[in-house]
């Protein structure tokens, strides 16, 4: 079969060059065919096309003059120290312990070196970055100068010059460095706004170290997550751009920076035409604390929350699957003492539309701490809008402590769940607000939707639960509404949460 697969491909191959061989020999047929060197219906066509279409593309040779003077070769120095061993140390692998290499390994150390000292090896590191003033201030990211001995940058004339880190921002991998003691550099400017999907964009970099080399393709798409971190907002391009392009620009045909090459999507580790840039609004923002500040300081709310899914949605009446739901406002911080609470679901910031918890994170991070913020939410169906003062965000925020986890048995079952609950009061550091899950079947519902041994419902259906009475009447209360799925807040040893589970 797979031999067949490959001779209907090669057959599919060979049905293609032909066809274009033919529409070679129809030209060929054409160039000859009337007096002027053109069949008659190609001349009524030529004349008949506006003359923007018999042109061909301008190209972008005017910009990349323009822009690639701005554009800078960021070459990193650091140290690695070698994993190596002292003489006469007893932490040697449990692989070599007792082998005749043990006496060698403990005289010279595993790498070979009298004296078993640690090894430093100097690894130089190549990315690209770009003046944004003309007092020598530059941007890459932080991947590239994260950890720096020293930084040199090459300007497109090949002039070097030696550089500091201003600062560095790696929930954004951006970084901020700066040529000191000269002036006079050419530098570009970040666009204010998001470029549309389909927009033409030039990326400048030095892939592989080779040096200044240009790129160009268009806008894929806007608003990427691809899991780097917790505000990735990432714009997607389809010119190619590989290893060493990082921290390079990527322009609009205006000349002005609309992202900064971060990340790739490569299986085989060269370009597959994916790009990842952080967005030129981000880039603004973040370079401007660092510059100020030398660190990046963010707004914080103090809540834990997840995406509204489409059974979360049914279950609280939602027309659309949209807004962060607040699994936990987490005390003393703004939002408990704003008043937020767990279920409601927060649907704007400020005006702007939530689309799901990592735009709500964007939008907080992007304010100020001590500025104040309108948060529109939906609180059992009703619409309200309260008040909040952003603090400053931690730099490790600290998890509540939860129940512990109990495998107490319970008499009392709840139908059609498939598992049995007990009050939290009578389950040993369970708390007192709640029912214990103290047996699940692995095949049932609830072990399908993610609930354990251990975990604690503090409410189903907006309704707190005591006892498994509670629990099965909120769970008869939702059927008769019509309603598929109820919302019940779980609390875990991690978090706390909300879960649709199926009733119907």
């Amino acid at each position: 079969m797979r031999e067949d697969n490959n001779q209907n491909r090669w057959s599919l191959s060979a049905r293609r060059i032909a066809l274009l061989g033919s529409v070679a020999m129809i030209g060929a047929a054409v160039a000859v065919a009337g007096p002027s060197g053109h069949h008659p219906f190609v001349e009524q066509a030529l004349a008949a096309a506006p003359a923007s279409q018999t042109q061909g593309p301008a190209g972008f040779a005017d910009l990349v003059a323009k822009v690639k003077p701005a554009v800078i070769s960021v070459r990193v120095k650091l140290d690695e120290e070698s994993n190596a061993y002292a003489p006469g140390a007893e932490n040697l692998p449990p692989s070599l312990q007792g082998t005749p290499f043990e006496k060698f390994f403990r005289q010279f150390g595993p790498d070979g070196n009298p004296g078993g000292r640690l090894q430093h090896h100097e690894i130089t590191g190549v990315g690209s970055g770009f003046f944004i003033s003309a007092d020598g201030y530059a941007v890459t990211n932080n991947h590239v100068v994260d950890h720096a001995r020293s930084v040199q940058v090459t300007t497109d004339d090949g002039t070097i010059y030696t550089a500091k880190v201003i600062g560095t921002d790696p929930k954004t991998d951006l970084a901020l460095i700066k040529v000191d003691g000269k002036s006079g550099f050419t530098f570009v400017n970040l666009e204010s706004q998001v470029p549309r999907v389909g927009d033409w964009v030039v990326a400048v970099g030095n892939p592989y170290g080779l040096g200044g080399t240009v790129t160009a393709g268009i806008i894929s798409a806007e608003g990427r997550d691809i899991g780097a971190g917790p505000y990735d907002n990432y714009i997607q391009i389809d010119a190619p751009i590989n290893k060493g392009n990082s921290g390079g620009p990527t322009f609009d045909t205006n000349g002005n920076v609309v992202g900064v090459n971060t990340a790739i999507y490569s299986p085989s580790g060269g370009s597959v035409g994916i790009g990842f840039d952080v967005p030129a609004p981000t880039v603004k923002m973040i370079v401007a604390q660092l510059k100020e500040h030398g660190t990046v300081t963010r707004g914080w709310l103090g809540v834990q929350v997840q995406p509204v899914t489409m059974g979360i949605a049914e279950s609280l009446g939602l027309k659309q699957a949209r807004g962060a739901l607040v699994d936990e406002a987490q005390p003393d911080t703004p939002a408990a003492q704003a008043g937020i609470r767990p279920g409601d679901v927060i649907t704007a910031v400020n005006g702007n539309a939530i689309k799901d918890s990592r735009t709500l994170a964007r939008e907080i991070s992007g304010m100020a701490p001590g500025s104040s913020a309108k948060l529109d939410i939906l609180r059992k169906g009703e619409a309200q809008t309260l008040t909040v003062t952003l603090a400053k965000m931690p730099n490790d925020t600290q998890k509540v402590a939860r129940a512990d986890e109990s495998d107490q048995s319970s008499s009392k079952g709840v139908p059609h769940l498939g598992m049995s609950v007990a009050p939290a009061g009578d389950v040993g550091g369970a708390g007192n607000s709640g029912v214990v899950v103290t047996a699940i079947e692995p095949d049932g519902p609830a072990a399908e939707h993610g609930l354990q041994s251990g975990d604690v419902i503090l409410a189903v259906g907006g309704k707190n639960v005591s006892s498994a009475a509670d629990l099965r009447n909120a769970l008869s209360e939702a059927k008769s509404e019509g309603k598929h799925d109820v919302l019940m807040h779980v609390k875990t040893s991690d978090n706390t949460h909300f879960v649709a589970m199926p009733i119907g």
